[in-house]
């Protein structure tokens, strides 16, 4: 995930201030509460919550073969 800068927030900010975090998120889609100067929450709008992620046909492949040679020996003695 990219973090853009301009929507870090410390947490203390953001406890006072919560109608600014709600305008980076209207802004720019998502917001970032840091704590301790670490990123440690990420707020973005309900919808986003509804978009389906899916893989690519060339992500599922991929994924498949590595986990494939990761196991070949179980493979190996099940076909035996």
């Amino acid at each position: 995930m990219n973090i853009d800068t301009a929507t870090l927030v410390p947490i203390s900010e953001a406890n006072q201030n919560f109608s600014k975090v709600a305008r980076l998120v209207d802004q720019h889609g998502s917001a970032v509460i840091m704590k301790n100067n670490e990123p440690r929450y990420v707020i973005i709008e309900f919808n986003r919550l509804d978009m389906p992620q899916e893989a690519s046909d060339s992500e599922v492949l991929a994924a498949s073969k590595q986990i494939m040679e990761r196991n070949r020996h179980v493979y190996e003695e099940l076909a035996k």
